[in-house]
């Protein structure tokens, strides 16, 4: 009974932490002006034509659904690492299921962050393609 209550427990952790998270992509933000007196209009298209193609040049990094093969990974070897523990103190299916629980929130922490990473990777690389069409359209880009 007490190991069922841990697992519980730790599914409803890792269900409420994956309720709470909210990864809103942005766009960069970007400033442009005008080199060479160009109408608001014609900015608008060319805005309008660069990012289709920075677009193109540098798509959006692919994001799988979510963290569960870093929680699934990290679970195991923290229910290896808890029951070892466990086994020395005298229960090891105790010391497994906390450690999974431990695991499993460690493991998904550093999927979020690899997840991070790649899309703060992916947005540089189009803010960069997005200002290298902008100028070269006679714009002025930070």
């Amino acid at each position: 009974m007490i190991r069922f209550t841990a697992i519980a427990i730790g599914l409803g952790m890792l269900t409420l932490v994956a309720a709470a998270e909210v990864l809103g992509q942005s766009a960069p933000k970007v400033f442009v002006s005008p080199n060479k007196g160009q109408s608001q209009e014609q900015q608008s298209q060319d805005t309008a034509a660069c990012q289709q193609w920075a677009t193109q040049q540098a798509p959006p990094a692919q994001t799988s659904g979510g963290h569960a093969r870093g929680a699934v990974g990290g679970a195991a070897r923290g229910a290896a690492t808890g029951a070892a523990v466990g086994a020395i103190a005298g229960d090891a299916g105790k010391g497994a299921g906390a450690g999974a629980v431990v695991g499993a929130v460690g493991g998904r922490r550093r999927s979020k962050q690899e997840k991070q990473a790649a899309q703060a990777g992916a947005q540089n690389d189009w803010a960069r393609a997005f200002a290298s069409c902008m100028e070269s359209r006679g714009y002025s880009v930070k």
